[in-house]
C-alpha cells in the first residue's frame, strides 16, 4: 500500500513511562467511513479502501474503518457532510456540489473550461483550502483531502455534437456550477444524486447525464444510453470532492494515532485521489467503445465556442462571490497560478 506522504515512517517513540505507553497502546478506535456509492465503485475501491487499509496496518490494528458504502448509515447524500458534523460519521466522502452554495470558495475549481489536469486541481485545491478554506468553508470539520475528477463528459441518448444540440435535452446536474453551464447551453439542468441516475435514465426522467467516465461503470450508463461527448484537452467542468472527518473525534484521537492519520492525509492523498480517479477514465471509456456507443469528440478549435458561450457564468460567479465578501477574482488568479506551477514541476 503506498504511503500519501514524504514522511517515510512514524519517527521513533520518546522515552515514556512503562505505564503511559500501556495505556497508550491499549487505545483503540473505530471509525465510521460513510460513502454515497456502491464499494465496487472506482473511488471506493482505488481510493477510500487504499486509505483505509493503509491507516489500518500502520496503525498494527489499532484503528479500524468500517465502511459503509451507498449510505448505509441512513439519510441521503446530500446529508453527510452534517452526518460527520453531527457525529452520525466519523469520515464520509461527499461532493460540494449535494449542498449547493455552502462551499463558495471552492466552486473556483468548478468553473466551465478552467480545470485541465486532475492532480493539479487537486493539488491546488488543497493549498487554497488550507490558505482560504479551513477557517471559513469547512470551519465545522477536519478535512483529510480535496480532489477533483478527470474531464467532464456528456452521455445521452441522442448525439451531441454541436451547441444547438444540447436545446431541451433533460440533463443530471451534480452542481450548481454545472447546472448554469447547461442552462446556458440550452439543457435542462435536474439535479439528483449520481446513484439516481440508472434509474431516471431507465424512465426516461433524464435524458442523459454529465459524469466523468470514470463513475459510468458502476452505474451501468453505457448500456442505458448510446451517445458520449468529450472535449479535445478539455475539461468542460469538473466537481469537487473532500473526505472530511469530525473535528472532535480527530481532536481527541491519541497522538501517535492522530500522527498516522496526518501522515496519510492532506496534499497527496488529494493528488492521489484526483489522479487515481482521472486514470480509472482509461478503462471506463473503453467498455463504452467495446459496446459500440457512439463516441463524439469535439475539436479543440470548437470548443473555443462552448468556452466563449459559457463565459457569463464567470462574470456571474464573481458577482456572487462580491456579494458574499468573497475576492473572486483573486481566488481565479491564485488556483490558475497554482495548477501552473504544478504542471510545471511534474
Amino acid at each position: 500500500m503506498p504511503h500519501f506522504s514524504k514522511i517515510a515512517g512514524l519517527a521513533s517513540a520518546v522515552a515514556l513511562s512503562a505505564l503511559t505507553a500501556g495505556a497508550a497502546l491499549a487505545q483503540e478506535v473505530t471509525l465510521r467511513l460513510h460513502q454515497f456509492l456502491p464499494p465496487q465503485a472506482n473511488v471506493p475501491a482505488l481510493v477510500l479502501d487504499v486509505w483505509a487499509d493503509t491507516i489500518e496496518r500502520e496503525s498494527e490494528g489499532r484503528i479500524r474503518i468500517e465502511r459503509f458504502p451507498a449510505m448505509a448509515l441512513g439519510g441521503t447524500p446530500p446529508e453527510l457532510m452534517d452526518q460527520v458534523i453531527d457525529g452520525i460519521a466519523d469520515i464520509a466522502w461527499t461532493v460540494n456540489g449535494f449542498t449547493p452554495g455552502r462551499f463558495p470558495r471552492t466552486e473556483v475549481f468548478e468553473l466551465p473550461f478552467f480545470v485541465q489536469d486532475a492532480r493539479a486541481a487537486s493539488a491546488a485545491y488543497w493549498q487554497m483550502f488550507t490558505e482560504h478554506m479551513a477557517d471559513t468553508d469547512y470551519q465545522d470539520v477536519h478535512l483529510l483531502a480535496t480532489w477533483v475528477h478527470g474531464p467532464g463528459v456528456i452521455h445521452s441518448n441522442r448525439p451531441v455534437n454541436t451547441i444547438a444540440d444540447m436545446q431541451g435535452l433533460k440533463l443530471r446536474t451534480p452542481s450548481r456550477m454545472v447546472g448554469q453551464l447547461l442552462q446556458i447551453l440550452g439543457a435542462e439542468p435536474i439535479g439528483l444524486p449520481v446513484t439516481m441516475i440508472p434509474e431516471s435514465l431507465s424512465r426516461g426522467v433524464i435524458d442523459g447525464a454529465v459524469i466523468p467516465w470514470e463513475v459510468t461503470t458502476s452505474l451501468r450508463v453505457p448500456e442505458l444510453v448510446n451517445n458520449h461527448t468529450e472535449f479535445e484537452n478539455s475539461y468542460p467542468y469538473t466537481v469537487t470532492f473532500t473526505l472530511a472527518m469530525n473535528r472532535d473525534v480527530y481532536e481527541g484521537l491519541p497522538d501517535d494515532l492522530r500522527e498516522i492519520i496526518d501522515r496519510n492525509s492532506g496534499a497527496d492523498l488529494s493528488i492521489f485521489a484526483g489522479g487515481t480517479q482521472a486514470d480509472a477514465d482509461i478503462p471506463a471509456r473503453q467498455l463504452a467503445v467495446d459496446h459500440g456507443n457512439n463516441i463524439v469528440t469535439i475539436s479543440e478549435a470548437d470548443v473555443a465556442l462552448w468556452r466563449e458561450a459559457a463565459q457569463p457564468i464567470y462574470d456571474s460567479w464573481l458577482a456572487d462571490m462580491q456579494a458574499q465578501g468573497i475576492d473572486g477574482q483573486a481566488l481565479l488568479d491564485e488556483a490558475r497560478q497554482l495548477m501552473a506551477d504544478y504542471q510545471a514541476s511534474h
